[in-house]
């Protein structure tokens, strides 16, 4: 049975993941004696994965569908909230007490409410093109920010009141204004960070290799010779920036829960150009550089804190360096030499080595 190329390199990808996860799992039981991770590594565990779901979903509508979106940390911070309400919910009204089950549903609540807030925001914004639909996607997750500071959520036995700029409702308050959600249960794990990396992966590249997905690159590419060959370019486009909304809402949800008190200044507009720096850092449209890019920026900062006021300093021309490298006309000669010895080549065979050789054998 032949395998395709890009079934191939889905299944490295997803063999990566799965081998990291193994490893941090063996480093927090310190199986093997003198490999144990710290006790803030583990901490941060959990956001980790939530940025590399950030940046993978995010990379979906740069890379994949050719348009550049700054409101990403607005459709977190939807989701976030609405799974806080949600977990919530569950324990206050149904004496809910399955975590597992109690985080998943609030996962899968925040990215539902995350997809309906990217089809509101979607259906005017994706009509513009380059810098205008970067502002005006900046522009939306700013509103949606504050939006959140004027919302009051509340629990009142089995009933949920909400009110807007006015925190006077009965009940026990769950989303308290510019406060935001305080006192929120800590359920979030590692695992399951984990498998919504996973789930992540499977939506995402399943999407770029399917039909769809083809016809969104193909409009990005160009939209023109798209829409003559009969492609609903709203449709396609739609289809990537909320299924990229709804999943940066499941990693929102994870976030939210993963803390014991969670305000809408954490979802500003630095944090989705962050993500954005994980997703140009890591390759534009290259689902596998993300993935490293979001893991090591992510751990950076805590490995140059013994850098203590240049620790910033440091971390920007880390940011730099790596960004000229990555665009270096010498790596990328390098790169190709190294792709064309005979070592690689011998387990690897270039394209035109491959179809020579297939042709021999028929």
């Amino acid at each position: 049975m032949k395998i395709s190329k890009k079934f191939r390199s889905n299944l490295i990808t997803y063999a990566l993941v799965i081998l990291a996860f193994v490893i941090c799992q063996i480093a927090i039981e310190g199986i093997i004696p003198g490999f144990k991770m710290t006790r803030s590594l583990k901490g941060q565990l959990v956001p980790i994965c939530v940025y590399i779901v950030m940046a993978v979903s995010l990379n979906l509508t740069v890379g994949i569908s050719g348009e550049l979106s700054l409101g990403h940390a607005g459709f977190m911070s939807v989701g976030a909230f609405s799974g806080i309400i949600m977990s919530s919910w569950l324990l206050g009204a149904f004496q809910f007490e399955n975590e597992t089950l109690r985080l998943l549903i609030a996962m899968i609540t925040g990215g539902v409410m995350a997809g309906i807030a990217g089809v509101l925001i979607g259906i005017p914004v994706l009509r513009l093109r380059g810098d205008y639909l970067a502002i005006v996607t900046l522009a939306f997750g700013e509103i949606i920010r504050n939006v959140l500071n004027c919302l009051y959520f509340s629990l009142d036995g089995g009933r949920l009141y909400v009110s807007f700029n006015n925190p006077d409702i009965p009940g026990k308050l769950l989303l308290n204004g510019p406060t935001g959600a305080t006192g929120v249960g800590k359920i979030a794990t590692f695992t399951m960070g984990f498998v919504l990396i996973l789930f992540t992966l499977f939506v995402v590249l399943n999407l770029i290799n399917s039909r769809s997905g083809r016809a969104i690159m193909a409009i990005r590419d160009n939209r023109i010779a798209a829409e003559s060959m009969g492609i609903n370019v709203t449709k396609y486009k739609m289809m990537a920036f909320v299924v990229s909304a709804a999943l940066a809402g499941m990693a929102g949800a994870l976030y939210g829960l993963n803390y014991s008190t969670v305000t809408a200044t954490k979802f500003r507009f630095d944090t989705s150009i962050l993500v954005l720096v994980f997703v140009v850092l890591g390759g534009i449209g290259n689902i596998r550089g993300s993935i490293i890019a979001a893991t090591v920026l992510t751990i950076l900062p805590e490995v140059l804190r013994a850098f203590s006021d240049y620790r910033m300093l440091v971390y920007a021309i880390v940011l730099i360096v790596v960004m000229l490298a990555t665009n270096s006309p010498l790596l990328g000669n390098l790169k190709n030499k190294l792709r064309s010895s005979k070592l690689v080549t011998r387990f690897f065979p270039l394209k035109e080595e491959a179809a020579i050789k297939e042709g021999d054998e028929k």
